[in-house]
């Protein structure tokens, strides 16, 4: 199928099943949260795309998507110990918000590239990662984001968080 390998099938599954849980969680929730079951569903997944994504060389050796996989799951590290409340304090929540989010920018970089290289079958609407227009894509992709967090940190400001009822806030 596309010319994937089994690895890259099941990775492409398992990422397909991290940007839903990551959509419908900012869609319903306002943010990407481990304190609920969509919560965790993204952040496992997520670790499983990364860690999935290591063994798939189809453009040589380590490259840049093997270093997105670095990045996010030590973002994810760094979350985790926003999550308890260690070395960010008050800002913690801040952190952990805007940082599931970030997480979700990453998954759609290469997802946008992947999937735009390959489709639609025999005739893609890019040549590879480095096409200008999708570069572009990828920069209105980080303006999004930019405004989303700062809405999700107005948001958290303002006392509104979506969870807020779950935690008895």
């Amino acid at each position: 199928m596309f010319g994937l390998t089994p690895l890259g099938s099941f990775h492409t599954v398992i990422s397909i099943i991290a940007v839903a849980a990551g959509l419908i969680a900012l869609v319903r929730d306002r943010e990407i949260t481990p304190r609920n079951t969509l919560g965790q569903v993204y952040l496992w997944t997520t670790v499983v795309t990364c860690i999935t994504g290591f063994g798939i060389f189809q453009h040589g050796g380590f490259g840049k998507p093997h270093a997105l996989g670095v990045i996010t799951l030590i973002v994810l590290a760094v979350l985790n110990l926003a999550a308890r409340g260690i070395r960010f304090g008050r800002s913690s929540r801040y952190v952990e918000t805007v940082g599931y989010s970030l997480t979700f920018f990453f998954h759609l970089v290469p997802a946008l590239a992947e999937t735009f290289t390959r489709l639609p079958s025999g005739s893609p609407l890019f040549s590879s990662p480095e096409d200008p227009i999708l570069q572009a894509l990828d920069g209105l992709l980080f303006l999004l984001f930019l405004v989303g967090a700062t809405w999700q940190v107005r948001r958290l400001r303002a006392g509104g968080t979506a969870n807020s009822a779950l935690r008895g806030a």
